[in-house]
């Protein structure tokens, strides 16, 4: 396939729920990207993807949609996570470059699965790993490049929200696609990874206070040594039963620490600190009690599409599928050290 510079890039979303509409949907359009082609069912979805997208093709399923390839240039995988193999290895055979929502699989196996198949047929595939986009994470980035904090030995971060009464959706209810580890974890691991390098091993607890899988989570990852320095830890928390959640971000280097307080209106304790920060700021350069505001690095989840729109015309691959594979492969560690209580290799 190839796009002329002004053909408008053409996108088909499997699926219109809270991922197909709520973010892949909405971030396309934000990029300048159209959603011509829709699978879904739902009458209530089906009449949102119309209303949204008039002129659309609205289908059924995945056939009759590989079967009018002439209506896109892209097909974004936005089912349920335990349909992403299913989807991902039948758009692969029919040559269609596509998007896979996160996580890539239920588990390594299956990613690996993936990538094979898009092999084996030659048809090029990104995942969507749109958290690398975050101002917050563009942010540290930057600041880890110009060294501010020196030597980094400890990555924290945590994705902690207050919901003691669940909501009622599969990623809740269902014990072998839902739950946080599957949810946040491969945000969270893949956030760490691109900041401080591969894991090398893996400590976890998970647990299930409200839910029939897992609504708590702490994985410690031990990264690979790097330039002659001992490997980054890094804490990962996920939680969604914290009255009190944690600073968001906090990175301690020998030189200073960066520290996030609050993130994307989570309530928390420590946002009463944000009061105090000039506009434009994405967390605090800390050293003791002397506190400077970090200003934020221009971005957002709407520039992986972008990125999308230029892979699909020649550009660089936004996330190489290889990246998500290697976090899966630390997902499932994370399950074993749960199972087992002790740190697992990767």
């Amino acid at each position: 396939m190839s796009l002329s510079d002004a053909a408008r890039t053409r996108l088909a979303l499997v699926g219109y729920g809270g991922a197909g509409r709520g973010i892949h949907a909405r971030l396309a359009r934000e990029a300048g990207l159209e959603v011509s082609a829709v699978v879904v069912r739902d009458p209530g979805r089906r009449a949102a993807a119309a209303e949204d997208w008039p002129g659309a093709r609205l289908v059924d399923d995945l056939p009759a949609l590989l079967a009018e390839p002439d209506a896109y240039d892209a097909v974004v995988v936005a089912s349920p996570t335990p349909l992403h193999v299913e989807h991902a290895v039948a758009v692969a055979a029919a040559g269609v470059p596509f998007v896979l929502d996160k996580p890539i699989a239920l588990d390594a196996a299956g990613a690996r699965r993936v990538v094979a198949a898009a092999a084996a047929s030659g048809t090029p595939f990104t995942v969507f790993h749109n958290r690398r986009w975050d101002p917050e994470q563009l942010t540290l980035r930057a600041l880890l490049e110009r060294g501010e904090l020196g030597g980094v030995h400890t990555f924290e971060r945590r994705w902690e929200r207050y919901r003691p009464v669940p909501q009622q959706r599969w990623k809740e209810n269902d014990p072998v696609g839902g739950g946080l580890l599957l949810d946040l974890g491969p945000h969270l691991v893949d956030s760490a990874s691109v900041l401080f390098g591969p894991v090398e091993s893996v400590y976890a607890e998970l647990r299930a206070l409200t839910t029939p899988t897992e609504d708590d989570v702490l994985l410690l990852l031990h990264h690979a040594p790097s330039g002659g320095a001992p490997g980054v830890v890094s804490r990962l928390w996920a939680g969604s039963v914290v009255a009190a959640a944690g600073p968001r971000t906090r990175v301690l280097g020998h030189d200073g620490a960066y520290v996030v307080t609050s993130f994307e209106n989570d309530a928390s304790p420590f946002e009463v600190f944000d009061g105090a920060a000039p506009e434009g700021t994405e967390g605090w350069l800390t050293r003791g009690r002397e506190r400077t505001p970090v200003p934020r690095a221009p971005g957002g989840h709407a520039d992986f599409y972008r990125a999308v729109d230029v892979w699909l015309r020649g550009g660089p691959v936004p996330v190489d599928p290889a990246d998500a594979v290697r976090t899966a492969e630390v997902l499932d560690a994370a399950r074993e050290s749960a199972r087992t209580g002790r740190r697992v290799p990767v």
